[in-house]
């Protein structure tokens, strides 16, 4: 028996030195040493006034198409051809749809592959304000474009206006001063993309398809730079280049039961079949993995977390669920390692005292790259056992999107703009968890990058598509000179 207890404690000092091993050699990312960046130079009055007055143009997308207001679309197109009339003068210019956006500026070698950078000039409504007689002084006219102790104020500051005024101040900049780029630069900014797309990027994906355009890289909104304390347990900026995006299903599931007066109920009432459905999904949701960009991600940023978090990550041959239970204790984290399951909408019965003959609800789910909308609908029937149901999916169901690969010069770019205009931040690979217009232009790419180049704390990311949406001028200014960067230094190695 002593010997057996002998035997079995060596075997534990192995593994714990097998482990302990394992942490110390694992190639995390060395963050010791930063790059020493650039001083950017002041931005213009003018570039911000340019910038702020496009904010005050309230161009709000409609789902409804046939509610779709287009005046300030038009007016919004019209404001960009009167104050960048040296972009609209050297480029090839047109619309797609009547109000997609595309701008094409040559390249001195017409045999090179295009680059492509993306953004859309259409906001989401202004849900919490009603007027600003009724609001604290602090809270800001949603379509103000107040300018104010170096922040600018105002939907679309950062959700895609600012970036859309960036792209549109560097290449008015490299056209005044040069050089001119080697290759083609395209700009396309869409104008329904917070509704789906569907009539605004798929159209002008469709538009570049059909006249053999292929572009070496298409760079649109996705990752941004989280500033140090904004990532939970991660002490650094980490600028998050989203090579990938999860994909979409939204499912409206109608439960049937008996209907009738509330004072004679049946043992389980329609919404309580639902309840049970919904339990069935919130406790049982589609299993976590670390999938590869995940895994770069970790090794990435692990050299900054706590000594148990890499000891996880190193060692995930025995530790992988130890890992995946403790990203699925933080929603952000969580969100990088499964299929996510959010319960969104009920309707049941319109009176205290009735019951209903049929509930519905909708469940909305964000596929993880690895699993598959197949996956996910055989997950929710599967939930749906035993109960009388219809499922209807709803909004634009998708895959989730291909991933680009980070070997690619269309990265490497990116890597190094971000080091010289943003040199504290970690640059990683990362999984963009909401939708963008990205994933319409692989039809045209294999190399798209989801990146929005400034740097927001926990506070400044809460604030898009909320009250007092604002980007700093500094931050402004920052993403034009990154942009500028990428344009210029794309074929210089």
């Amino acid at each position: 028996m002593k010997k057996i207890v002998i035997g079995i404690a060596l075997l534990l000092v192995v593994l714990v030195a097998v482990l302990l091993i394992k942490t110390a050699v694992h190639p995390f990312l060395d963050t010791s040493e930063r790059p020493t960046g650039e001083n950017v130079a002041p931005i213009s009055d003018a570039a911000i006034q340019r910038f702020s007055e496009g904010i005050r143009i309230p161009s709000v997308s409609n789902a409804d198409y046939a509610e779709f207001d287009y005046a300030p679309f038009d007016e919004f197109a019209s404001y960009l051809e009167k104050t960048y009339p040296r972009i609209y003068q050297k480029t090839e210019h047109y619309k797609i749809n009547n109000h997609g956006l595309v701008f094409r500026l040559k390249g001195e070698n017409p045999d090179l592959k295009p680059i492509l950078f993306l953004s859309h000039y259409d906001v989401v409504p202004a849900w919490n304000y009603d007027g600003q007689d009724s609001l604290d002084a602090s809270i800001q006219a949603p379509f103000s474009g107040a300018v104010i102790n170096g922040r600018i104020y105002g939907r679309g500051t950062l959700d895609m206006k600012g970036m859309l005024f960036g792209l549109m101040e560097s290449i008015n900049k490299i056209i005044a001063n040069g050089p001119r780029p080697q290759r083609d630069i395209y700009l396309a900014f869409g104008f329904d993309e917070e509704v789906g797309g569907l009539e605004g990027a798929s159209k002008i994906a469709e538009d570049f398809k059909a006249k053999g355009l292929h572009f070496d890289a298409v760079y649109d909104e996705g990752g941004i730079i989280s500033t140090k304390g904004s990532i939970q347990g991660i002490t650094s900026d980490v600028a998050l280049i989203g090579c990938a995006e999860k994909g979409f299903l939204s499912a409206r599931v109608k439960v049937k039961g008996l209907g009738g007066h509330s004072s004679m109920p049946p043992l389980q009432s329609a919404i309580g079949k639902a309840a049970i459905i919904m339990q069935r999904l919130e406790n049982n949701q589609m299993k976590p993995m670390v999938i590869p960009i995940i895994s770069n991600f970790l090794d990435n940023v692990g050299g900054m977390m706590p000594y148990a978090n890499r000891l996880a990550i190193a060692n995930q041959w025995l530790l992988k669920p130890v890992l995946l239970s403790s990203l699925a204790k933080n929603n952000a984290t969580n969100a990088l390692t499964r299929t996510t399951t959010a319960l969104t909408m009920m309707k049941g019965s319109d009176a205290s005292n009735v019951l209903a003959p049929e509930v519905e609800f909708v469940v909305n789910f964000r596929i993880l790259p690895g699993n598959s909308v197949a996956d996910v609908r055989e997950h929710l029937e599967k939930a749906c056992e035993g109960f009388e149901v219809s499922i209807e999916e709803v909004s634009n169901t998708r895959e989730a999107s291909k991933v680009s690969p980070t070997d690619t010069r269309a990265y490497e770019v990116m890597k190094e703009s971000i080091n010289t205009v943003f040199p504290d931040a970690v640059v990683t690979p990362y999984l963009t968890i909401g939708g963008t217009d990205a994933y319409k232009y692989e039809i045209v790419s294999d190399h798209i990058y989801r990146f929005m180049p400034v740097a927001l704390d926990a506070d400044e990311q809460q604030s898009i598509h909320n009250t007092n949406e604002s980007i700093s001028t500094e931050n402004f200014n920052r993403m034009i000179r990154y942009f500028e960067l990428v344009m210029q230094n794309y074929d210089k190695k």
